[in-house]
């Protein structure tokens, strides 16, 4: 049924490439890749859809007329990929530049060509399969982020990585929480003006949730922000790097 259910995504997602609404995109240069300013006015690039929700506003919308009610029935098998998987698949496709990203469940990568389907590299992270108890809803990966020439993606184990968009190929990998504790990553990273926001589940198993940002160029973590208070009478949290605990302290009171 997954498996059933995936594919006429993926079809339909090469079945809307080339089609525009009577609004122009915006001229970019392909050299330029993801930046800021494509991000911010995502919604005005008609075309494309990359990032998760398609724009900031998450409303998940597409412009695009070429295909609409009265024609739909219309529409016929284009191509299909076999995600060889019968577990959870979840993630909406990215496409930009003539190339769909997708991520399934594992964290299993792909690019493809999105008028013929063709893959053009897939990329296993090896998600350890033991870390799948971990998760409360299947080992899935809800979706993944663009950011100039590189696919961000954050894996059930909790690691960011870069890979290039042409290749596949890692450029550097970080891991965002501590092993010992039950945590996990499912949603989608986001990406804004250069800085990677990523969350992770697990607060059904006792974690203490937080939200960090990462440099999108090295992976280096900027911040790093706790979503509930540690105990008051060790103080605010703090490390090196993040100065945002001792502000939200401020707003913390009672025991």
């Amino acid at each position: 049924m997954v498996r059933l259910q995936t594919l006429p995504l993926m079809v339909l997602m090469a079945a809307l490439v080339g089609c525009r609404s009577p609004q122009s995109a915006p001229a970019h240069s392909p050299e330029s890749g993801i930046t800021a300013t494509r991000l911010r006015d995502a919604g005005q690039s008609v075309g494309d859809w990359i990032m998760d929700g398609r724009t900031y506003s998450a409303q998940r919308f597409s412009p695009l007329e070429q295909i609409n009610e009265h024609n739909v029935g219309e529409l016929g098998l284009a191509w299909y990929y076999d995600m060889d998987t019968l577990r959870g698949v979840e993630a909406t496709p990215l496409y930009s530049e003539g190339v769909i990203y997708n991520t399934s469940a594992w964290n299993l990568t792909t690019a493809h060509d999105a008028r013929t389907g063709k893959i053009l590299w897939a990329f296993d992270p090896k998600v350890p399969r033991e870390w799948g108890r971990y998760a409360c809803c299947e080992p899935v990966a809800r979706g993944l982020a663009l950011w100039q020439h590189s696919v961000i993606i954050a894996t059930l184990d909790g690691r960011l990585i870069s890979l290039d968009a042409k290749t596949g190929t890692p450029s550097w990998s970080v891991r965002t929480f501590d092993e010992s504790w039950p945590y996990s990553i499912t949603g989608a990273p986001r990406v804004f003006d250069g800085k990677i926001v990523v969350g992770n589940g697990g607060a059904d198993l006792g974690v203490r949730g937080f939200v960090a940002a990462y440099d999108a160029s090295s992976g280096k973590r900027l911040w790093k922000f706790y979503l509930v208070p540690g105990d008051p009478s060790l103080g605010p949290d703090h490390e090196a790097s993040d100065d945002v605990m001792p502000m939200a302290a401020k707003t913390w009171t009672g025991t």
